[in-house]
């Protein structure tokens, strides 16, 4: 598509929207560049679409998103003659809506498929041919060929096995692929910094705290994504504004000591707002997720910090 140079210079301007995710960016970038089609492999909330939107922005061209689902037929995904249309002056090319396949296809744009792995088996074939051949046969309109910059960029999480299907090797096979996993915990507080302004270092660093915690219990089968770290931020900034409380404007410290308790209390309500519905307990589980929740706010506000007491 560039040079190298030119490529070079994009990607350093790409990285200039996304927060940390280096590798990935590079990769992707990489991929894409080579005119390749891609599965990003990984949880919600891991800036799949953010690295995709900059980077489609950067090339000045559209991101085409589709969620997968059984809803997502080859009709809906390629489109469909408009019915009133069709009833005055019969079948033609003139009267038909393209579906997001053919706009991507048409415009150069990259076709994002959320939840991949939930479309149906029809409909991914249909991706697969315009994967393979770059062109797709619509009867009573003809070919459609694809612009030079037309992908396919698909989305799976590894941990969502219920209503999903297995992809066959024919898939694998025409598809690179990239996990992506959490970010770290500074670019974490970076992201709430910046999508939940404004709110004080301390608030932040007690959001993504307790939503990376989700992340590591046993009686979790998936915790929540930055997103929950986002909205504790947001919900628990404005209750505290709403309380008359003063969010403590200390240096983040990990375990956090002697803060108020109109504070923790506070924090724990928007805690179990923003993270109980964002939570997959295990089959195993024998509580609530707010049960869960509230142990994990004991943890960081009441134990951890008695456990790291001098002396």
């Amino acid at each position: 598509m560039d040079t190298s140079d030119d490529l070079a210079a994009l990607r350093r301007r790409i990285a200039m929207q996304v927060v940390g995710r280096e590798r990935e960016l590079d990769l992707v970038f990489a991929t894409v560049a080579a005119g390749r089609d891609l599965i990003l492999e990984g949880p919600p909330g891991t800036s799949k679409s953010t690295v995709l939107r900059a980077i489609t922005a950067e090339w000045g061209i559209p991101l085409v998103l589709v969620e997968g689902n059984a809803d997502l037929t080859p009709s809906r995904l390629v489109g469909h003659h408009n019915p009133s249309r069709v009833l005055r002056e019969d079948y033609s090319a003139d009267n038909f809506v393209d579906g997001p396949l053919l706009e991507a296809m048409r415009s150069g744009g990259f076709l994002y498929v959320e939840e991949f792995n939930r479309a149906p088996e029809d409909t991914i074939d249909t991706l697969l041919t315009a994967m393979a051949e770059r062109v797709v046969t619509v009867p009573r309109v003809g070919v459609v060929a694809a612009h030079p910059s037309f992908r396919v960029v698909a989305s799976m999480n590894p941990y969502d096995n219920v209503g999903t299907t297995r992809l066959s090797t024919s898939v694998h096979d025409r598809m690179c692929r990239l996990v992506v996993d959490y970010q770290d915990a500074a670019a974490e507080r970076e992201i709430v910094s910046r999508r939940a302004h404004p709110v004080t270092p301390r608030m932040a660093a007690d959001a993504v705290a307790v939503t990376r915690m989700t992340r590591r219990r046993d009686d979790i089968r998936q915790g929540s994504s930055v997103r929950g770290a986002i909205d504790l931020a947001m919900v628990g900034t404005q209750l505290c504004a709403m309380r008359g409380v003063e969010v403590p404007a200390t240096d983040v410290v990990d375990p956090p000591r002697d803060l108020p308790t109109d504070y923790t209390s506070a924090f724990l309500d928007a805690m179990l707002v923003a993270l109980s519905g964002r939570i997959h307990l295990d089959d195993t589980a024998f509580t609530t997720a707010e049960g869960i929740l509230t142990e994990i706010w004991q943890d960081h506000f009441l134990l951890r910090p008695a456990a790291a007491e001098p002396g």
